[in-house]
């Protein structure tokens, strides 16, 4: 589902413990069919933080989607604060990178669906079983928005941080070129194990760099 259009509506300075940031919010506005994606309206929203000089080399970027109970709440139900921390941790070693931070809760459906989802995981499915169930599939993000706001930046080369090859994929069919897969692996919690496996298995994910 192709954005009508993408606009920057904020940019500010943003100290922060892994070094200072420029933090920056765009929003892109989806055709009134967008249906059931456009879960917060007909607008979808993305946040980035950039540091240093992302133009002379391909910078370190990482796609993280919303996740509000690993976040804020540091859920180990899942890796993706963990996994966040991780992000951000390399982007300051480096001093330079982006973090592009989506709105796409619980994998695009939600957040009072992800609880709904986590109360059929508690019952013995796993996150695909419990997405399908529930009437989703089992994945619904998609990447167009991270790609544009990365062309607004004038990156058109990254070394992107994930183990998820669709947004590999999703980031080289927009043109821009991924010259390096970064892993985003963090140290294994028995209390998302199995939730790490029904990502590989299921989903592709990749284990390890």
């Amino acid at each position: 589902m192709a954005f009508e259009s993408v606009k920057k509506v904020a940019e500010a300075d943003f100290p922060t413990r892994w070094g200072a940031f420029r933090i920056l919010g765009f929003e892109g506005k989806l055709p009134d069919s967008a249906g059931s994606r456009a879960l917060n309206g007909n607008v979808e929203g993305l946040v980035a933080l950039v540091m240093g000089d992302v133009k002379s080399t391909a910078p370190l970027v990482r796609i993280h989607s919303q996740c509000l109970t690993g976040d804020v709440f540091g859920s180990l139900r899942c890796d993706c604060r963990l996994q966040l921390e991780l992000a951000l941790t390399k982007i300051g070693e480096e001093g330079a990178g982006i973090l592009l931070y989506e709105q796409q809760e619980g994998r695009g459906i939600g957040l009072m669906a992800k609880l709904k989802a986590y109360e059929l995981q508690d019952q013995g499915r796993d996150t695909v079983e419990a997405n399908v169930e529930l009437g989703y599939e089992a994945d619904l993000r998609e990447y167009e928005l991270p790609a544009r706001v990365l062309k607004m930046l004038g990156v058109e080369r990254v070394k992107l941080m994930t183990n998820n090859p669709d947004k590999v994929a999703a980031l080289e069919s927009a043109g821009i070129k991924v010259t390096e897969r970064v892993s985003a692996e963090v140290e294994p919690q028995e209390t998302f194990a199995a939730y790490i496996k029904t990502k590989q298995e299921k989903m592709g994910h990749i284990s390890g760099a």
